[in-house]
C-alpha cells in the first residue's frame, strides 16, 4: 500500500477534520460562555381581549371582563443569567439608575408583577423605584434594576399591555461590562422545544459527514488489503507442466495484490526447470534469485546449492481411451506388465478386451509426472518398451506395442483421447476436464483427493510438489516473497486445482509421509 494514496490522504485529512471539531467545541463550550452574559426569552404572549390580533395561528384569543383591556395582552419574560460568570450591580454599564430596560413595541404597560425561582431570596428586594424599578404612565418601556444574578440565576416579570398585537418585538436594552445581553429562543407554549442544541447539532453534522466519508472510501476500496511482505521486480517460474494451471492462477493472484510485481511461468517439465535452474551457478545472486522451478516429485537434476520446498500433495492417475471398458481398473501387476512390453495387445491382459494395439501415451525424460509414474506405479523401473514412434501414428507404427513420448500433459490426454487403445498417465484435475478420456482406478482405488486427505485412501500415484530455490531466498526477494504468498494466501487455489496443500495440517502429514 502506498502511504500516499488519495484514499489515505483523504481518510486521514477527514479524521483529524473530525477531531479538530470536536476540541473546537469543547474550546468554545468551556471558553466562549465564559462571558458575562444575560440572556432574555419570551415565554409567553397571549392575548386577554377579544379585539387582539394574533401573529402566530392556532393561539386562543381570551376575553377578561376588564375595563379598557379590549385590546390587551400578557407577556411572561424570563431574564436569566446564562454566562458562566456572576453578575454583580457594578456590572451593569447604563448611566441611569436602572440597570436595563425592556421596550415593548407599540404596546402600553399597564401593570408588572415579578417572580423569583423557589431557593431565592435575594432577587425581590431589587425592584423598588429607589432601585430604578418602575415604568411611565401611558409608556412603553419598562425599567429594571441593577440584579445581581448568579451564575443560572433568573427572574420572570409578567406584564400587562395594551393597544397592540401579540408578537410585536420586544427588547431588552442595556450592556454588561465584559459581557453582552443578547435574546435566547423562548420556549412559547405552541412551541416544539429543540432536541439538540446549536452547538449538538454543529458537531453532530460534522462528524456525520466524517463518518460518511470515510466509509464511502472505505466501501470504494479494494475489500482485500495487500497481504504484507508485497515486492516487486521481476521473477520466472518454470518446471512442472502437471503443476502449470496451479502456479499460473497463484502468478495472477501475487501480481494483482502486489503491484510492481512480474511473475513469468514458463513451464517445460520438472527435469527441465530444475536442471535451468542448477545451471544458473555462474550467473549473479541476483539472476539466481530470480527464479523458482517446480517439480512433481523430488528432481534427480538437483544439486547441492538447490533447496526444495514442499508446496502441495499432487494425485495423478491413469487415463484410457473412452474406448476402453476397464471398469475394475488395472492392477499395479498389470500395469507393470503393460510398461515391460509383455502386452501388445488389450485382450492379452482382459481378456474382454477386443483385439486392439496397446498404445502407451507417456511423457519425455524431463516429466516429473513420469518420474512420479516410475517410483510409484512401476516400482522405480521403466525398461522395457522403448519409444517406437514421436506421436503415437498407428497408420506409420505397426509394431505391438506403440509407445511415444510427449512434451506436455496436455499433449498426452488429447493424445489418448483421440487414440483407440491408448492409455496414458495425467495430473488428476487436468484429467477430469479432459474429454474422450476415462480415469483408470489402481488396485481398486480411483484417484481421489478428499478420499485421499479424509479418508487415508492407498491410493498410489501420488506425489509432493517441490518447488526448488537456488539456495534459501534473501529476505526481500520476490522469489521468497512469493512463496510466503503461496504458504499463507495460496492454499484455496491449491485446491481449486485438485491438489492438498502441504501449509494445512493434514497436508503437512501427507505429504511427509509422502516425501
Amino acid at each position: 500500500m502506498e502511504w500516499l494514496s488519495a484514499e489515505n490522504v483523504v481518510a486521514v485529512a477527514t479524521s483529524v477534520l473530525g477531531i479538530a471539531a470536536a476540541i473546537a467545541m469543547v474550546w468554545y463550550e468551556r471558553h466562549i460562555p465564559r462571558r458575562k452574559r444575560i440572556g432574555y426569552r419570551v415565554q409567553m404572549d397571549n392575548p386577554i381581549g377579544d379585539d387582539v390580533q394574533s401573529g402566530r395561528p392556532n393561539v386562543r384569543l381570551g376575553s377578561f371582563d376588564a375595563p379598557n383591556m379590549a385590546n390587551g395582552t400578557l407577556v411572561l419574560l424570563r431574564i436569566e443569567n446564562d454566562g458562566s460568570e456572576s453578575i454583580g450591580l457594578d456590572d451593569y454599564t447604563s448611566r441611569e439608575l436602572n440597570g436595563l430596560t425592556v421596550e415593548f413595541t407599540d404596546r402600553t404597560i399597564h401593570g408588572v408583577s415579578v417572580t423569583q425561582p423557589q431557593g431565592t431570596d435575594h432577587l425581590m428586594s431589587h425592584f423598588t423605584p429607589h432601585s430604578g424599578f418602575g415604568y411611565d404612565e401611558d409608556g412603553n418601556k419598562l425599567r429594571l434594576p441593577r440584579v445581581p444574578l448568579n451564575r443560572g440565576e433568573y427572574f420572570k416579570l409578567l406584564v400587562l399591555l395594551s393597544g397592540g398585537d401579540v408578537g410585536r418585538d420586544i427588547k431588552l436594552v442595556g450592556g454588561i461590562r465584559d459581557g453582552a445581553v443578547r435574546p435566547n429562543r423562548g420556549a412559547l407554549p405552541d412551541d416544539t422545544p429543540p432536541l439538540f442544541s446549536r452547538a449538538a447539532r454543529a458537531i453532530t453534522i460534522v462528524l456525520t459527514a466524517s463518518v460518511l466519508t470515510l466509509s464511502t472510501i472505505i466501501i470504494a476500496r479494494d475489500d482485500n488489503p495487500p497481504p504484507l511482505g508485497c515486492e516487486k521486480g521481476e521473477l520466472t517460474v518454470t518446471g512442472s507442466t502437471a503443476f502449470a494451471p496451479v502456479v499460473r492462477d497463484l502468478a495472477k493472484e501475487y501480481e494483482k495484490d502486489c503491484e510492481g510485481s512480474d511473475i513469468a511461468v514458463d513451464t517445460r517439465g520438472s527435469t527441465a526447470g530444475v536442471g535451468e535452474l542448477a545451471d544458473l551457478k555462474g550467473e549473479s545472486a541476483k539472476t539466481r534469485t530470480s527464479m523458482i522451478a517446480f517439480s512433481d516429485g523430488r528432481s534427480t537434476r538437483a544439486g547441492a546449492a538447490l533447496e526444495a520446498e514442499s508446496i502441495a500433495l499432487s494425485v495423478f492417475t491413469l487415463v484410457a481411451n473412452s474406448g476402453l471398458d476397464l471398469p475394475e481398473g488395472l492392477t499395479l501387476t498389470q500395469v507393470r506388465r503393460l510398461y515391460s512390453g509383455e502386452i501388445g495387445y488389450w485382450d492379452e491382459l482382459v481378456p474382454s478386451l477386443p483385439h486392439r494395439r496397446v498404445v502407451l501415451v507417456s511423457r519425455d525424460a524431463d516429466s516429473g509426472t513420469r518420474q512420479v509414474f516410475q517410483d510409484r506405479v512401476l516400482d522405480g523401473r521403466w525398461e522395457g518398451v522403448p519409444s517406437t514412434s514421436l506421436d503415437c501414428d498407428l497408420a506409420v507404427d505397426r509394431s505391438a506395442p506403440v509407445r511415444c513420448e510427449l512434451n506436455s500433459t496436455g499433449d498426452v490426454l488429447k493424445k489418448v483421447a483421440s487414440t483407440q487403445g491408448a492409455i496414458g498417465f495425467s495430473e488428476l484435475n487436468q484429467a477430469n476436464d479432459e474429454k474422450g478420456v476415462k480415469l483408470v482406478a489402481l488396485n481398486g482405488d480411483i484417484a481421489d483427493v478428499e478420499a485421499i486427505e479424509n479418508d487415508g485412501s492407498p491410493y498410489p500415484y501420488r506425489g509432493v510438489e517441490y518447488a526448488y530455490t537456488y539456495g534459501a531466498p534473501p529476505a526481500g526477494s520476490l522469489a521468497g516473497s512469493f512463496l510466503d504468498y503461496i504458504r499463507n494466501n495460496g492454499q484455496n487455489v491449491i485446491r481449486s486445482h485438485g491438489h492438498v496443500p502441504c501449509s494445512t495440517e493434514a497436508g503437512g502429514q501427507l505429504c511427509r509421509d509422502d516425501d
